[in-house]
């Protein structure tokens, strides 16, 4: 039987976008989307969260929540040398506090927050996209690179919410590397 590892994490943003953004030429400018960060989000199990741009799009079944730890955004201003970032324009679904992302490619977890759980399966990195460069300070594209978050497939119905929250995982975490620029599965050998 696997171990369960039990972390205190915080669900800073959970934002729901009906299109995307980020098309075209980034001189061109964002698109004009209405974006909600929630206090609570409903996800469906092979869909992902209800009223966003991803939900039940037969391409981003796998991959239709989007995770974050704001700690690599804070690693890359810093990096950068600009003022906080505001994790929003990352367009990610689930911007986290303490949560250790990389270990979990590849795994099924859980979050719970106020009595509800959803389980998700990590699926691949979250790329970050040019338009990091135009919307979050030059050279975010390139720091971005490796600590973009996480897509997961949503495996349960449940729902989320903002605030205190935990994170169940079958593998161990370093929340202290949450803003590492790896997203590398480490190694399961003995």
């Amino acid at each position: 039987m696997t171990a369960i590892h039990r972390y205190e994490v915080e669900v800073l943003h959970l934002l729901v976008s009906p299109e995307h953004a980020y098309f075209g030429r980034a001189r061109d400018g964002a698109a004009d989307i209405p974006t909600t960060d929630a206090d609570r989000v409903e996800l469906v199990a092979g869909k992902g969260i209800v009223g966003d741009r991803f939900f039940g799009k037969a391409a981003h079944m796998d991959a239709a929540v989007t995770l974050i730890a704001v700690e690599a955004l804070e690693a890359m201003a810093g990096e950068l040398g600009t003022g906080p970032f505001d994790p929003l324009l990352t367009r990610r679904n689930v911007v986290l506090r303490g949560a250790h992302l990389a270990p979990l490619l590849g795994e099924e977890f859980t979050l719970e927050s106020r009595g509800e759980s959803v389980r998700l399966r990590g699926g691949r990195p979250a790329n970050p996209c040019a338009w990091m460069d135009q919307v979050l300070a030059p050279g975010a594209h390139a720091a971005m690179r490796g600590r973009g978050g996480l897509r997961c497939r949503a495996l349960s119905d449940g729902a989320l919410h903002r605030g205190p929250a935990v994170l169940l995982s079958p593998v161990p975490l370093e929340p202290e590397r949450a803003g590492a620029a790896t997203l590398r599965r480490p190694s399961r050998l003995p």
